[in-house]
């Protein structure tokens, strides 16, 4: 349906998680407490790794960029929820909403990647520590690390100009506290066909492909380690990677669906990885060294 009288909106308003007064100061004080732990708890970590040269290694180097994509993950949307119940008013500017966007799968698409990346690390240290050292060098933990942010832009920045050119009237309401890319579908009065056919690609790529690559990498790690011969020896190699089997699981349950998942993905998610990580490893259980040196 194209009328002839359309015009684009210039602004959407954010609905939030809700419309009561009372509601919105539990959420307010509820997810301003998770933002700074989440804030609190990724920063440390990419403190400790950055002074601490015992962590100078490519497991923690690509942790690093992990918990800085959860911590711009977190305040790409957070605090415009915040600052919305502050000051009560829910609107947001067109060009806000496409910049939030591109961010939003900017640093979601990083995620997910990084995700992967570590597991090809946790895999190579397992099935072949013999040639771990020589395979990880530094050239290609940067180049597994720098790929993907170019890529994440790459598909990031494609979505905003597949989005640019939809036309929006009538109800600009938004039932989420950010631009959510399927909510905004259901608004357009133009055909979203071509968007949709993206976003369908785009989830083969850095949601099902990357799955899949990281089942792969534990059947081949779980059958190394079921070859090892003492359970101490089995049970000290697997620890190694429990940490993020534990976020792949979490990662991996909180992608699909909307409200709820949502919640989950950009503020509940990454507040828990910097406990998972800290909770299950002993070296950054250590107090951050400022002096640290070789």
């Amino acid at each position: 349906m194209e009328p002839d009288n359309q015009t684009n909106s210039s602004e959407f308003i954010l609905l939030g998680l809700s419309e009561k007064p009372e509601q919105e100061t539990l959420l307010f004080a509820l997810f301003l407490c998770m933002y700074v732990v989440t804030v609190v708890g990724n920063l440390l970590i990419i403190l400790a790794i950055s002074t601490d040269s015992h962590l100078h290694t490519p497991m923690y180097f690509f942790l690093a960029n992990l918990s800085l994509v959860d911590f711009c993950l977190a305040t790409d949307t957070v605090p415009k929820m915040l600052v919305s119940i502050q000051i009560k008013r829910k609107s947001i500017s067109y060009s806000c909403c496409l910049t939030q966007m591109y961010f939003f799968h900017f640093f979601g698409i990083m995620d997910s990647v990084l995700i992967a990346v570590m597991a090809y690390d946790r895999f190579m240290a397992i099935c072949h520590p013999l040639h771990y050292t020589s395979i990880m060098s530094p050239r290609l933990c940067v180049l597994l690390v720098g790929g993907p942010w170019v890529f994440s832009g790459f598909i990031s920045l494609t979505h905003i100009l597949l989005m640019a050119r939809l036309v929006f009237c009538g109800n600009t309401g938004l039932p989420h506290y950010f631009c959510d890319l399927t909510l905004l579908f259901r608004l357009s009065c133009t055909d979203t066909s071509v968007n949709k056919i993206f976003v369908l690609i785009v989830t083969g790529m850095v949601i099902a492909m990357p799955f899949i690559c990281i089942l792969a990498a534990y059947v081949q790690m779980i059958v190394a380690i079921m070859k090892l011969p003492s359970a101490e020896g089995r049970r000290k190699t697997f620890s190694t990677c429990s940490s993020h089997l534990s976020v792949v699981a979490l990662l991996y349950m909180t992608t699909f669906g909307e409200k709820a998942s949502g919640v989950m993905y950009t503020a509940v998610t990454p507040m828990l990885k910097p406990f998972i990580y800290n909770l299950r490893n002993r070296d950054l259980k250590r107090p951050v060294n400022l002096t640290s040196k070789d």
